[in-house]
């Protein structure tokens, strides 16, 4: 028999009575299109997808991506190691540990900031008309010692799940039936996570409550697996880590202590989200205890079964830079391909590649100071370009917050700006006590594209005034103010962007005294403004002219955009 017939055969047969792989297809990759990894010629493939009995789907030939190859830099004042179940391990390396170009292929916003590159986080054109600001629906949450609704950098999830995960969970019946349905999880500072029906605000399924405050931000698994990702902010009662839940029956499938005694700090707080690669079944975060985790879940996922379970291995690469004294990663990490970014609790930036955990660079210099904004990723030429900033932490009083740009290659600072923000002095939740609490920058900036494709957007809280802020629309290539606006109130809720028909911008920011502005990204322009009557510290997103967004004040909100 011909060569080519059986491997025909072969591929229809795969297709056709292997259903798990079936059904992982169909939510996984809803083009149906399946990626060439048996690295069959062109034209079969051609004579394949031609085939009636596979008129479904659709091959496509599959390059494989390169990584980025860099030199090894490991500077003199860096001490690194990476351990495997307690042991140190001298040379790693996992080839296939490359980000695939798109984060995700299931609708919905999975993980903070939307993707890998961090500046992803709207994902629909706006119908925008108006231009106003209306209430759609709002939830009351329970309380803890640190409130209730959500905190810092408390952005939600929202996802379309696929039909054929839909049907696998405990959602409400009249939400599996539902084609539109669209679910948005929401972590809160009362220790619980919350389900809702985007469209009516109505609770979806019963809460998750891990009677711990979460202040970061929910993660949901870029296959469509039914997998919830969670960390949390402050020891209350329950353990301190990092928690993995299984969203069939919202079942606990793996904890991450951590209170860690490899590391060298004792805080065992997770208010980043991670990235998981869906090519490769890893996990990344980084740890506020100064530890960096590389997890391979060993997913084992059976639909037909209606069961999931992981077997994570962790990796965990653990740093000290000599005069930095303040470990800890309380953003979220960017990736590019093989390249991963973060910046800790002293300012120090990284530039670890994922196949060998090696540091391609490390930036320490005179200007670092306490990093909590997540890095952004612009990618030119296969070149990425990192966005990020400082609070004004370290210096004392009367010193600055910087923002740069930083060509991921090699480190090198291309522009970079500072700006007079000053501390507040407030009272501790929990001791009472007279503390300082930074200004700078919270919010994690803004990379334009459409018509302002030009500028890079920063918010910073403290400007010139302990309660005030200032919004900068900062040219890309130079490094100037395009535009500027001065808020009356402080804000470390990262600003968001979305876009009209005609590739109009437009900027949603909330402030600490409970208000959502609507700007026009152009000019900076105030076009409307709504008061949700409490602080605002977590970070909104835009789903369907629908932002979601939840306030100190014990609530969660979807406001419409008209």
């Amino acid at each position: 028999m011909n060569k080519k017939i059986i491997i025909i055969i072969i591929v229809f047969a795969i297709l056709n009575f292997n259903k798990v792989k079936l059904s992982l297809l169909k939510y996984e990759d809803t083009s149906k299109e399946i990626t060439n990894d048996l690295f069959l010629s062109d034209n079969l493939i051609d004579k394949i997808n031609k085939h009636k009995s596979l008129r479904d789907f659709k091959i496509v030939s599959s390059k494989p991506v390169k990584p980025i190859e860099l030199p090894d830099k490991n500077p003199d004042n860096l001490n690194l190691s990476v351990s495997k179940k307690g042991e140190v391990i001298g040379n790693y390396l996992s080839p296939l540990e490359i980000f695939p170009k798109i984060y995700t292929k299931i609708d919905g916003i999975l993980t903070f900031r939307g993707d890998n590159l961090r500046n992803s986080i709207n994902l629909s054109v706006s119908n925008i008309k108006d231009k106003k600001l209306n209430i759609r629906w709002s939830n009351k949450t329970s309380n803890s010692t640190w409130g209730g609704g959500s905190g810092w950098t408390g952005q939600a999830c929202v996802i379309k799940w696929p039909d054929e995960i839909k049907k696998l969970m405990n959602i409400k019946g009249i939400f599996k039936n539902e084609t539109t349905f669209t679910e948005v999880i929401y972590g809160s500072l009362d220790g619980k996570i919350y389900f809702y029906d985007l469209e009516t605000g109505e609770k979806s399924r019963p809460s998750i409550d891990i009677k711990n405050p979460i202040k970061g931000s929910v993660a949901l698994d870029p296959r469509g697996y039914p997998l919830l990702y969670v960390g949390q902010g402050i020891p209350e009662k329950g353990k301190f880590g990092y928690r993995i839940f299984n969203l069939i029956n919202q079942k606990l499938l793996y904890f991450i202590n951590g209170r860690d005694p490899l590391a060298y700090r004792g805080w065992g707080a997770f208010d980043g989200s991670p990235l998981i690669n869906r090519k490769t079944d890893s996990m990344l975060i980084g740890g506020e205890n100064g530890i960096f985790y590389n997890v391979k879940l060993n997913t084992d996922f059976k639909p037909l079964d209606k069961t999931i379970s992981i077997k994570p291995e962790i990796l965990k690469l653990r740093y000290k830079i000599d005069n930095n004294n303040y470990q800890g990663i309380e953003n979220s990490i960017a990736t590019y391909k093989n390249l991963c970014y973060f910046a800790d609790n002293g300012g120090a930036i990284i530039c670890l590649d994922l196949i060998t955990m090696k540091p391609k660079w490390v930036w320490y210099g005179k200007t670092a100071d306490d990093t909590n904004a997540s890095i952004t990723l612009e990618v030119i030429n296969d070149t990425p370009y990192l966005y990020t900033g400082t609070e004004q932490d370290k210096q004392g009083k009367n010193g600055f917050t910087y923002i740069r740009k930083i060509n991921g290659l090699n480190g090198n600072i291309l522009w970079e700006r500072k700006f007079k923000c000053l501390n507040r002095v407030v009272k501790d939740k929990i001791t009472n006590k007279i503390k300082s609490s930074n200004g700078g920058l919270y919010a994690t900036n803004i990379i334009g594209s459409k018509d302002i494709s030009n500028l890079v957007i920063f918010t910073l809280a403290g400007y010139n005034h302990p309660y005030k802020g200032i919004m900068l629309a900062i040219d890309k290539s130079s490094g100037k103010t395009k535009w500027k606006w001065e808020m009356p109130y402080y804000s470390w809720s990262s600003p968001i962007a979305f876009y009209d028909t005609k590739d109009k911008s437009y900027i949603i920011q909330c402030d600490f005294h409970g208000n959502v502005t609507l700007l026009e990204g152009m000019s900076g322009k105030v076009l409307d403004k709504i008061n949700l009557g409490n602080n605002i510290e977590s970070s909104p997103i835009i789903y369907e002219d629908k932002i979601i967004v939840g306030v100190r004040g014990n609530r969660i909100y979807c406001l419409d955009i008209k």
